[in-house]
């Protein structure tokens, strides 16, 4: 009766039972997976956020398929203050990165298509290709004291059903950012097996430090048909307010052709809603306190992480950005034994590594957007679990 796009496991895993019953019995427990902003006690300049929603032209419905002008060039000078050239018109709005992904699954891809993901990385992927009926096929991310693209994994993942190669930069959760030599070699592959480049640059404005020769954005690559994705959910802290958009760079040619086709995509649903394309402006700037905070936050429980672990036996691997950290414990038991029993010993909760497809046994993510109090606790108390 149901579509076989959505035969997946829909029940709750171990974890989630065990969290639901702690809860349910009023235990305490401490979070450090908190990923919503707006959950994790930051101070929004409220004021300024609702008003930015109350203008009269929320009240006039004039569908734009790519989006407000208003909106775009708002954004355009977005990226223009970070020292990165885009054009309004070479832009797309979504309601979110999730729906970005969605239209370019629909603009490459027939049923039974590839896109190439990184491993490990976030785990929607599989569920967003699923619904493209679309296969998502996976390439590994190296660790050597820092993270890399394994390219001849990746050329030997390319068949030539593969459609696009996505990156997450920085990625979540290993925080790391594609690199200017890793660039170079993914433009000609890119290019030599006829895939489009799609580049998920949500995080890419949480940076632990500068440097490295990182690639700090992909929207003004030229040689292959490139797709920067970003939204307020990130960038202002503002999941709620569903604002998500893609930039389109490349060959004029293909470039053109595909704004014409997801203009066409985008105008089958005009998903985005009036209010918050026309406040796009004043949230892109109320986010500026909150990026702060956020940033301020992130590399303070990083910081305590790095110094609660020294000389125990877990070890904090690398991180570049983003609003996680990776900690890998001793393979005397499995991540999910690792997470089931910190939660029902120690009371606190993390996601283990395989939620992200690591590779190998045993790794713990935590979130840093985690307030510092109860962050610090949570740390205190896994160390204490590890060394017991």
């Amino acid at each position: 009766m149901f579509s076989s796009r959505l035969d997946f496991d829909l029940s709750q895993n171990r974890l989630s039972r065990l969290l639901a019953g702690l809860r349910a019995a009023g235990a305490g427990v401490l979070d450090l997976t908190e990923s919503n902003p707006t959950r994790a006690g930051f101070s929004y300049p409220d004021t300024e956020i609702l008003n930015s929603l109350a203008g009269p032209g929320s009240l006039i419905y004039s569908p734009e398929p790519a989006g407000s002008l208003v909106a775009r060039e708002a954004i355009a000078a977005w990226y223009a203050a970070r020292g990165l050239r885009v054009k309004a018109d070479s832009m797309v709005l979504t309601t979110s990165t999730s729906e970005s992904y969605a239209y370019i699954l629909k603009l490459l891809a027939d049923p039974g298509g590839e896109i190439l993901v990184p491993r490990p990385s976030y785990p929607l992927f599989e569920y967003l290709a699923a619904l493209e009926s679309v296969r998502i096929v996976s390439y590994p991310l190296i660790y050597t004291g820092e993270w890399s693209i394994d390219f001849q994994a990746l050329d030997h993942a390319a068949s030539e059903r593969a459609r696009a190669v996505i990156l997450v930069n920085p990625n979540n959760p290993t925080g790391s950012f594609l690199k200017q030599h890793e660039l170079e070699k993914l433009i000609p592959f890119a290019r030599s097996h006829g895939l489009a480049v799609v580049s998920d640059e949500v995080f890419a404005d949480y940076s632990f430090s500068s440097g490295g020769h990182r690639v700090a954005s992909l929207v003004e690559v030229k040689d292959v048909l490139t797709f920067c994705l970003s939204g307020l959910s990130k960038v202002s802290g503002l999941p709620q307010m569903k604002l998500g958009w893609m930039t389109v760079s490349g060959p004029a040619a293909p470039r053109r052709e595909a704004m014409r086709r997801l203009e066409w995509i985008a105008d089958t649903y005009l998903s985005v809603s009036t209010p918050v394309q026309h406040a796009a402006p004043s949230l892109l700037a109320a986010g500026e306190s909150v990026r702060g905070q956020i940033r301020k936050r992130s590399g303070t429980n990083l910081e305590l992480l790095r110094t609660a672990v020294k000389g125990t036996p877990c070890h904090l691997l690398h991180a570049e950005g983003g609003w996680y950290a990776t900690l890998q414990v001793p393979r005397t038991r499995t991540e999910e034994e690792w997470a089931l029993d910190l939660l029902r010993k120690r009371s606190v909760l993390v996601q283990p590594g395989y939620f992200f497809d690591f590779e190998s046994e045993a790794f713990l993510v935590l979130s840093l957007l985690t307030p510092e109090d109860v962050f610090r606790e949570g740390v205190q108390r896994i160390v204490s679990e590890v060394e017991r």
